[in-house]
């Protein structure tokens, strides 16, 4: 493909929704463009504020968090093998409410509480502590969590 008309598509692929450059990089490359035309197209498209790192990392983190139910971990780990700097992944991690943070680990471990068949105390928590984990949640947020979910629980069964 010419270098013009994979930089129109390029344009247009930025237009639609949020891209890094990482992402861009490689479907220039697939496009069969050189290395050297691939970043002459990135650095226009940055300048012309079709691609904007910064303003990826905050859409990623927010859609990931909101919508997908991901913590700060996962989040981090996907926007590291986008190839985004550490210092724009911490600014755009702190997008995220610690209150609103928790009521998500709380709604997502609830929920999977209410799947778990299997009753005995030990496998519950320790399904659940899997669970969270695997959500991207902090191990120590996860555990705290099931503790006060398991509390309530018991609470409300006697």
């Amino acid at each position: 493909m010419e270098y013009k008309k994979a930089l129109y598509k390029a344009a247009a692929l930025c237009s639609q929704q949020e891209r890094c450059c990482s992402e861009i990089r490689k479907k220039l490359i697939k496009w069969e463009l050189s290395e050297e035309e691939a970043e002459e197209a990135i650095q226009f498209l940055k300048d012309e504020k079709y691609i904007e790192e910064q303003r990826f990392a905050e859409f990623f983190v927010r859609d990931k968090f909101r919508f997908n139910g991901w913590g700060k971990i996962k989040i981090k780990y996907h926007l590291k093998q986008k190839e985004i700097a550490n210092s724009l992944i911490e600014n755009a991690m702190e997008e995220i409410d610690s209150s609103e943070y928790l009521i998500k680990l709380a709604e997502l471990l609830q929920g999977k509480l209410r799947s778990i068949k299997n009753k005995d105390l030990w496998q519950t928590k320790a399904a659940l502590a899997r669970f969270g984990q695997s959500r991207g949640f902090e191990p120590h947020l996860v555990f705290q969590c099931i503790n006060e979910i398991m509390t309530n629980e018991d609470e409300i069964l006697t």
